[in-house]
């Protein structure tokens, strides 16, 4: 008697290229990739660090551009001086929630806090963007900052789970997003296992640390993004102490371009865009005098989904 064929829950594994941005300080691109390009809304996904920053040195991302898209950045360690040219100053630390939308057109600024950069630190976390509905596309920008304390936690059997956006196993997070859409921090204890319903059509794994045993489906280690196929539920166990974050959502309404740091479903919006930040026509970054001229991009935008 054959056995039945395997049938696995994983539409594809992207293990994402690390790329040095100077002093061994390192960035790993999960999203997009040749794999997989959107999840969801979520068109990229950087893993940031971990690193440690001597004393003197620090995170400087001079001001840059975005239009069509909403950034959420998300620390495990450190802690990030956020600008924008809304006239928004906000130091993030691990566990709270940057929500900015970009809109018609934002511009912002990174840095490491100035009270950390003497003395030296270090840093780890992830920053995303998320397209933003055809709708909403040109909406007014927006910068929102949601504290640790207030998202919801729960925990029980070896798993803890941080709501960060969206809803999850019954509790929704009060960041409000323009659409539908999930982003959770797990931690497991060693042998825990979860069980992730399959409430969102589109669905991803990214394993910051530990390994996790997707039974059949084999062991993973920290660095993957594992994208889960449509309608299947998957239990997760943990093969030691594992830290994951969960993400997805329902699928855009439509393609998306990227080129730089916009997104859009207009082409010619994008390459308008582009004119608008060589001629200096976005918004200055209140206490910024940094420009960066826009990058030699050849060929056109990237479409998305091809």
């Amino acid at each position: 008697m054959n056995e039945a064929p395997f049938d696995s829950a994983l539409e594809v594994v992207v293990v994402p290229l690390s790329h040095d941005l100077g002093d061994n300080f390192n960035v790993r691109r999960a999203l997009p990739s040749r794999q997989k390009r959107m999840v969801g809304p979520f068109v990229f996904l950087d893993q940031i660090g971990p690193h440690i920053f001597t004393a003197g040195r620090g995170l400087d991302v001079r001001p840059h551009p975005h239009i069509g898209l909403a950034t959420v950045t998300y620390l495990f360690s450190g802690a990030i001086l956020h600008r924008d040219s809304l006239g928004s100053v906000q130091v993030i630390q691990p566990g709270d929630v940057n929500w900015m939308t970009a809109g018609r057109g934002i511009v912002h600024s990174e840095r490491s806090v100035p009270e950390m950069r003497l003395h030296g630190s270090s840093l780890s976390g992830l920053q995303c963007w998320i397209a933003l509905p055809t709708a909403h596309e040109e909406c007014d920008p927006a910068f929102t900052h949601t504290g640790v304390a207030e998202l919801p936690f729960a925990e029980a059997d070896g798993v803890s789970a941080r709501i960060v956006a969206g809803n999850f196993l019954g509790y929704r997070s009060p960041v409000q997003t323009l659409s539908e859409l999930f982003f959770v921090d797990l931690n497991l204890q060693p042998g825990a296992q979860l069980e992730v319903p399959a409430d969102y059509a589109e669905r991803a794994i990214y394993l910051v640390e530990g390994r996790l045993d997707l039974g059949s489906d084999g062991m993973f280690d920290a660095g993957q993004l594992l994208v889960l196929k449509p309608g299947r539920r998957i239990t997760l166990i943990a093969a030691g102490m594992a830290r994951l974050i969960l993400l997805g959502g329902q699928p855009i309404d439509g393609p998306r371009y990227l080129s730089w740091n916009f997104v859009s479903s207009s082409e010619e919006r994008i390459e308008q865009a582009k004119q608008d930040w060589r001629e200096q026509r976005f918004p200055k970054v209140p206490g910024e005098t940094e420009f960066i001229p826009l990058p030699d991009i050849p060929g056109k935008p990237v479409r998305y989904p091809k």
